[in-house]
């Protein structure tokens, strides 16, 4: 039990999870929309996705403390340092006018990270845009949407249509709805001066609020141009599933709720889309 443990939690926190969730959504866009899965995309956005996030979460850490390293993180480095390489392998495969909108999300990424602007703007020393208050979440959705929803695309040279910004949309309120749970998690730890949804409106309004980003989620499907009946209830089951999670969060649930089971729902949603085609 205490290895299970171990694996488990090394799975969630060198980004493993985290990346699988964001390869699940560029598999549902590709589902949607007709799209062939192309491997070399899904395997540039995993070690992206691995490589970017633990960039953003232990870049701090690491440079600070980076002498005296818990052994667990040294680990993680170690592991993010060969997703690194796996990235770099798999960006030359990707075609140039792919990589040029990649660099828009991955300049978004490094600054996310990175001090760049005067203090005045930020909640602390840090200096990134993750430490503008009220930001985090919507920066979060945005490179969310771009990188699974207009990236396949565009990488399958498919002309933007309404239906594509149509998906847009919706991608970017189920990112905002599924970081609802850990914004309520977190508020507990978070300095006041983040401006976190949950500290500006509360708890209960902040469930209310992922409900209806939820209705507007759903209602979206019926915009599209093309929509079949596996489209409209996996988008409803997605819905429903979100929605309990976001009603049943509160500020002492398990480490594992939002980390893994949440973060799981891209996966379920994949799952969903799977079940309801065969």
């Amino acid at each position: 039990m205490y290895l299970k443990k171990h694996l488990l939690d090394f799975y969630i926190n060198s980004s493993i999870h985290v990346a699988l969730s964001v390869c699940a959504m560029v598999v549902i866009t590709c589902f949607d929309f007709q799209l062939p899965l192309d491997w070399n995309l899904l395997g540039f956005v995993f070690f992206a996705s691995v490589t970017g996030y633990n960039f953003v979460k232990y870049f701090g850490i690491a440079k600070f403390h980076h002498r005296r390293l818990a052994t667990w993180l040294k680990v993680i480095q170690v592991f993010s340092f060969f997703c690194f390489l796996g990235l770099c392998v798999f960006t030359l495969k990707m075609p140039w006018e792919t990589l040029e909108y990649i660099a828009i999300f991955g300049v978004i990424t490094f600054f996310y990270a990175i001090p760049f602007l005067p203090k005045r703007f930020f909640v602390d020393s840090r200096q990134n845009l993750r430490s503008i208050g009220g930001l985090k979440v919507y920066i979060i959705a945005l490179v969310w949407s771009g990188i699974t929803v207009f990236l396949p695309l565009l990488h399958a040279g498919r002309t933007l249509s309404f239906d594509i910004y149509v998906e847009g949309l919706q991608r970017f309120l189920i990112v905002i709805a599924l970081m609802l749970p850990f914004e309520i998690h977190d508020l507990q730890y978070d300095s006041i001066k983040l401006a976190t949804i949950p500290q500006q409106i509360g708890v209960k309004r902040t469930k209310l609020l992922g409900v209806l980003l939820l209705l507007v989620f759903f209602l979206c499907e019926f915009f599209k141009d093309e929509l079949t009946p596996v489209m409209w209830v996996e988008t409803l089951l997605v819905s429903l599933v979100t929605g309990l999670f976001i009603l049943f969060s509160k500020e002492d649930q398990s480490e594992y709720y939002s980390a893994f089971w949440v973060e799981s729902i891209p996966i379920f949603w994949v799952l969903a889309y799977l079940f309801l085609s065969s």
